[in-house]
């Protein structure tokens, strides 16, 4: 018998206790602070609900050790932890524990992030998508007696810590070639290169929706944007070729959420009929072969510095045609493009080889985490 069931064995053998959020924590709404009255140098972080903070401010309106959910947009639903004082935005439901001696903010956090999928998917659809305040007051979640909860959140906190040092040697390693990259694709002041808009060597084609068509084991891959910023780690699949896919078509992002690191970034096709195109993601085809390689293009255009600026902090990106098309790109010769990308290719194999795999093992202890999550929060109901 482990530690959580002689826990439960001793201080609800008879099942647990249901309640909603209501009973447990009170839930407000935080307040709108202007961009033009935010510094970067002042002390407290402004959140909006989103995963990481969307500027800083003089003064706090939230205490330490509370969750949040996102209100609105494409996010609206999801749940996070802050354990600092903070300025809490107009997109951002706080929770407030009502009683530290009944409820873990921990445990609040956790199971509350076992429902996030569940707020996601019931959002308010119209202008723009929504969770409101009775939604996430009446979700009901299982309270174990505080001991259990207090466990159960001293185990996930093991699985989060070790995700969280996995994604930072990974985040590091990328700065390390970002930086080599942007040195070698630095033109400014040479006279030889063209500059053109991006729209005068590419075509463009918009990915289409395939909710309907995803099976757990298709003949395609749905190039979604999980896909691409996992590197094709996670993938989900289709046995009808909505958008079909090419060798050397480039792949791109075109929404994410604020800070995300999924916005522009790009996937290179390796094979014919094995991929097919979702929406909110573009395919870029070189239009002339002898002016442009597609390695090369990839290279140019993943992350592109001019597409990241459309990214304010608060709202979801949405890249649109015209933003993706507009940028402009340099375009040297032929065969410095080839130099330029056996010498990208040759660092990206050595980062590769640095991260030993990061991605994938990031994504495997995600799973890892998720599934005792689950386990740990499936409780027996108490009868009445």
């Amino acid at each position: 018998m482990n530690r959580i069931e002689q826990l439960i064995q001793h201080y609800c053998p008879d099942g647990v206790e249901y309640v909603q959020i209501k009973d447990i924590a009170k839930c407000s709404m935080g307040e709108f602070v202007h961009k033009s009255k935010q510094d970067p140098n002042a002390p407290y972080p402004v959140y909006n609900g989103g995963i990481s903070n969307t500027g800083y401010y003089k003064d706090f309106n939230s205490d330490e050790n509370k969750v949040i959910v996102s209100a609105r947009g494409a996010g609206a639903g999801f749940v996070n932890l802050i354990e600092q004082k903070f300025w809490a935005g107009n997109s951002c439901h706080v929770l407030s524990i009502l009683d530290a001696q009944i409820t873990s903010y921990k445990y609040l956090f956790y199971v509350l992030k076992g429902y996030e999928k569940e707020l996601i998917g019931s959002q308010q659809k119209g202008g723009i998508p929504a969770v409101s305040k009775t939604q996430i007051e009446t979700t009901s979640i299982p309270l174990p007696p505080l001991p259990i909860q207090e466990e159960i959140a001293r185990i996930l906190d093991v699985f989060t810590e070790l995700q969280a040092e996995l994604q930072a040697e990974l985040q590091k390693r990328l700065q390390q070639y970002n930086y080599y990259r942007d040195n070698l694709l630095s033109f400014e002041g040479r006279d030889d290169v063209k500059w053109k808009k991006l729209g005068e060597i590419c075509s463009f084609m918009n990915g289409k929706g395939h909710e309907q068509s995803i099976v757990e084991y298709g003949k395609y891959i749905v190039v979604n944007s999980k896909f691409i910023s996992t590197q094709g780690c996670v993938k989900k699949y289709s046995d009808i070729q909505i958008s079909p896919l090419f060798v050397d078509d480039v792949l791109m992002v075109m929404s994410d959420l604020p800070n995300g690191r999924a916005l522009a970034k790009c996937f290179i096709v390796d094979r014919n009929n094995l991929y097919t195109l979702n929406q909110r993601i573009c395919s870029l085809t070189v239009k002339n072969k002898k002016e442009l390689l597609a390695k090369y293009l990839f290279y140019i255009t993943n992350r592109n510095r001019q597409l990241l600026k459309f990214d304010n902090g608060v709202d979801q990106t949405n890249l649109k045609k015209e933003d993706i098309l507009n940028i402009i790109v340099p375009v040297p010769s032929l065969q410095e493009q080839q130099s330029i990308v056996d010498t990208l290719d040759r660092f990206d194999t050595l980062t590769n080889d640095l991260t030993a795999g990061l991605p994938a093992e990031i994504e495997k202890r995600r799973q890892q985490y998720e599934y005792y999550r689950d386990k740990l929060l499936t409780f027996k109901r108490k009868e009445a």
